[in-house]
């Protein structure tokens, strides 16, 4: 099978399980993110697949080739650490060709291809520059021409964007997606940051305690997330407890709500109806809707000028809507107001 594929991968230290039973596959020339909170195993899973910890169980492939006991040295895989890991006594252009003098190549051959990934990096004429004269962004920049000098076949980065500040990581973000999609290599992030995954994935794995919950493309996981863990960690969602009324209907608070999405693991009796605020509408008691309205108080506003996010007390549940100003209701705090959820926006997860 091409590609990357992870087949029943466990990791354990003792008694402890960082890894359980993972089972993905991946197309070759894709960018994958493995999206979790601190813990939950996702850079234990991509140092099994650098080479850097054995799996206990399972197999690791690439392009049909099992790598499970490879060692690093014969992976072809490129890597860039949380802290970069860059020898601050060697300079930009002995750091980015260290890999290609150790493995025996010319000189000559080194020069060329350290401009070469200078270039790609948009930092031309620096080689001769030291480590310790470069910014955060730069020091990612060599760090990255680094881990491709050897043209590796497969390129992991562990918490790439870390160590940067806000606006700098988001431009870094962009920048990486661009040059992976130039190289068409597959790639592997892990990152705890959500935007991070949307902006720069084709595939997410969102992982939690050691085991995989969801896998798909931003936008199916954003859209329809398969459980409350998926829901409340990707992106903001209203999480209403409701319960099940029949085939396309759930209650909240003797409401009925119709859905558009249900989970297959949710069944009757209690349930979670899930909306993103952004598909939630706010109107005054005057213009009530006729279908999909919960009763609420208006106990916050905030303006952030692109948005402006109104939060709904229906019944002691909080509710979020976020709309842009045009779409503005003109409510006030303390306002009785209805808040309309269209079936389409609706999910439908196990409690």
């Amino acid at each position: 099978m091409s590609g990357l594929t992870i087949e029943n991968v466990t990791k354990r230290y003792g008694a402890v399980t960082a890894v359980k039973d993972v089972n993905l596959h991946f197309n070759k020339g894709e960018m994958i993110c493995f999206l979790g909170p601190s813990g939950c195993g996702k850079t234990t899973l991509l140092r099994m697949i650098a080479g850097l910890e054995e799996a206990t169980e399972g197999t690791i492939s690439f392009e049909g080739r099992d790598l499970t006991h490879v060692p690093v040295h014969q992976r072809n895989i490129g890597m860039v650490f949380q802290s970069f890991a860059l020898f601050p006594h060697l300079s930009v252009g002995e750091n980015i060709g260290y890999s290609m003098k150790i493995r025996g190549h010319s000189r000559s051959e080194c020069e060329d291809r350290v401009k070469e990934l200078l270039d790609m990096i948009h930092l031309p004429g620096i080689a001769d520059r030291r480590i310790t004269q470069m910014s955060g962004g730069q020091r990612q920049r060599v760090a990255i021409a680094r881990a491709l000098a050897l043209n590796p076949e497969i390129f992991l980065l562990d918490e790439p964007m870390s160590a940067l500040d806000a606006n700098l990581r988001e431009s870094m973000q962009i920048e990486l997606r661009r040059l992976q999609q130039e190289l068409g290599i597959t790639t592997v992030v892990v990152t705890h940051d959500q935007t991070e995954a949307m902006t720069m994935a084709d595939d997410i794995v969102v992982m939690g305690r050691a085991q995989v919950h969801q896998t798909g493309t931003p936008m199916d996981i954003y859209k329809t997330p398969i459980n409350k863990f998926v829901a409340d960690f990707i992106g903001t969602s209203n999480l209403v407890p409701a319960r099940f009324a029949d085939g396309n209907s759930v209650s909240v608070n003797g409401t009925e709500m119709q859905f558009g999405v249900k989970s297959d693991d949710a069944g009757a009796g209690d349930v979670i109806l899930m909306t993103r605020p952004e598909e939630v509408f706010v109107h005054k008691v005057s213009n009530k809707p006729s279908a999909n309205a919960l009763e609420g108080t208006v106990n916050f506003i905030r303006d952030i000028g692109m948005t402006i996010e109104i939060m709904v007390d229906c019944g002691g549940q909080e509710v979020v809507s976020v709309m842009t100003p045009k779409d503005f209701p003109e409510v006030e705090l303390g306002e009785k107001v209805y808040v309309e959820m269209p079936p389409s926006a609706c999910n439908v997860l196990a409690a």
